[in-house]
């Protein structure tokens, strides 16, 4: 098993490319082991000293260091973690949990139903590639409410992202919106 590595725009952030699915259809992000009682890779990541958050894409995995650690050790105790989990076909989520995202529902009405859709359509596939996921909290007074997840929570263009790309789509498709702000973690 061979898997790649790419940087995101978030330093304390490194993507894992497995070649193999992850978690297709889906997005999990773990903020600490607690977190990560549903799925036995990030348990196994979490063990790892210096590992801060853990989110697992459709073919990804993104892990995030904490502050006082350097990756020039982490990165190569990450990549044995993770061929080790892999290649012994252990899962990687256990069946049954939450793989949360904001998909549309019947009680959406009209605006955010076309909010949800372009995140979907449009932001989302584009944030997956750094590493990271952009999920729709809430839509309120003309505000859109945003969860960074994964290489995007804590990164520092993530602010440029949200007012710079984010609110102005959104804008221009949904007149209603007036402005995009990003849930605090």
């Amino acid at each position: 098993m061979f898997i790649q590595t790419e940087a995101t725009p978030n330093p304390a952030t490194i993507k894992f490319l497995p070649g193999q699915d992850v978690l297709p259809g889906g997005a999990m992000e773990f903020k600490s082991l607690e977190d990560a009682e549903a799925s036995p890779l990030a348990q196994r990541l979490f063990a790892l000293q210096g590992v801060s958050g853990v989110f697992l894409g459709s073919d990804f995995v993104s892990v995030s260091k904490a502050d006082d650690t350097d990756w020039s050790m982490l990165k190569s105790m990450v990549l044995g973690a993770l061929m080790e989990h892999l290649s012994t076909g252990q899962p990687i989520v256990l069946e049954g949990a939450n793989n949360d995202s904001s998909a549309i529902s019947e009680d959406d009405d009209e605006i955010v139903v076309q909010i949800k859709q372009l995140i979907e359509e449009r932001v989302r596939p584009a944030v997956m590639q750094d590493g990271g996921d952009i999920v729709f909290d809430s839509f309120d007074d003309g505000v859109v409410y945003l969860e960074m997840r994964g290489a995007c929570s804590g990164c520092p263009s993530s602010t440029m992202t949200l007012k710079s790309g984010i609110e102005n789509m959104l804008k221009h498709f949904v007149p209603e919106v007036t402005e995009v702000r990003a849930v605090p973690a």
